[in-house]
């Protein structure tokens, strides 16, 4: 399973709205106000080598923290593989992580459990609706990118 196919650069281009709503909620998160699993992703541009950021939903999982890209293959996924590391911002603190690929196999429980706890922010991404079962989530695993963070 998951051929070539599945791994081609597909993504979701956030609407204006988006955009303009991700610089001002990336700038409460930057400065230490949101939710406890709300982060800026801060990663450096594969070509211009500028830094990049966008807020996040930081998904915690026995014991284990994952970032999904629930737009698919976006210009931050794409600079983060590049880099093969990222930083997590909030407030003051700013840690940085390296990058495990999740294998395609492990993904759909962590893409169920993403969408069940962050459905208020990520379902309209989702073709399958929050609370459906892990097997639903099989056909999806080579549409969202997963990555485990692991401490540098």
């Amino acid at each position: 399973m998951g051929g070539m196919s599945s791994s081609l650069p597909v993504f979701r281009e956030p609407s204006a709205i988006e955009k303009v709503f991700n610089r001002v909620f990336g700038f409460f998160v930057g400065i230490g106000i949101g939710f406890s699993y709300n982060y800026l992703l801060q990663v450096r541009g594969r070509k211009s080598g500028k830094l990049y950021s966008t807020p996040i939903d930081l998904l915690e999982r026995n014991g284990k923290r994952f970032l999904v890209a629930p737009r698919g293959r976006t210009q931050w996924v794409r600079n983060a593989e590049a880099a093969g590391e990222v930083t997590l911002k909030k407030g003051s603190s700013a840690q940085r992580f390296r990058l495990r690929p999740v294998a395609e196999a492990e993904k759909p429980e962590i893409l169920k459990s993403y969408l069940d706890t962050f459905k208020r922010e990520v379902q309209g991404y989702f073709p399958v609706v929050a609370g459906s079962p892990v097997e639903s989530f099989v056909e999806l695993t080579g549409s969202y990118p997963v990555f485990e963070l692991l401490a540098v």
